[in-house]
């Protein structure tokens, strides 16, 4: 069973990577107000990611017989200057989900609860890949800088992501 701490710090958890949904449903849609179809389809995607993690948090939380309080959720941004400016915006949340995460395994450990610091190791990891792939997208819009062409194949580049298969239930 859960603690009441560490039950009200997951549950706050999942508000957050249900507003990281959000946002990125936001900028999905900000890009395709300014024809970047593929920076939408990219931010689609993440957004689909999020909800996944959110559904993760959820079960972990039933399952321990903790009750799961949902929150009001903030409303996003919803217009960037550029595309950088919309992917640097990306990246600083990202950070922001790592200390998060950074947060509640600290907590866990605060409070001896062992199973929830070994659940927590797959978001740990997981927040490594989001900062490094949105870092990657970042770097790719700095070189391009203001070259139309090159903001075009990046956006044909971005099209290709789709969603991964759901990983198997392990909570």
């Amino acid at each position: 069973m859960l603690s009441q701490n560490m039950q009200d710090a997951l549950n706050g958890q999942i508000n957050e990577e249900l507003f990281s949904a959000y946002l990125y449903a936001s900028m999905a849609s900000h890009f395709e107000h300014t024809s970047l179809p593929g920076f939408a389809q990219w931010m689609r995607v993440q957004s689909e990611e999020e909800l996944v993690h959110a559904r993760k948090l959820v079960t972990y939380v039933n399952n321990r017989n903790g009750q799961v309080i949902y929150k009001a959720i903030a409303a996003p941004q919803t217009d960037w200057a550029s595309p950088l400016a919309a992917l640097q915006d990306a990246y600083k949340h990202e950070c922001h989900i790592s200390e998060c995460i950074n947060k509640l395994q600290s907590l866990s450990l605060k409070l001896n609860d062992h199973a929830t610091h070994a659940f927590l190791e797959w978001f740990v990891t997981e927040q490594v890949e989001e900062e490094a792939n949105v870092d990657k997208t970042v770097q790719a819009l700095k070189m391009v800088a203001d070259a139309p062409s090159g903001l075009f194949l990046l956006d044909r580049e971005m099209a290709q992501r789709s969603a991964a298969p759901p990983a198997p239930a392990t909570d």
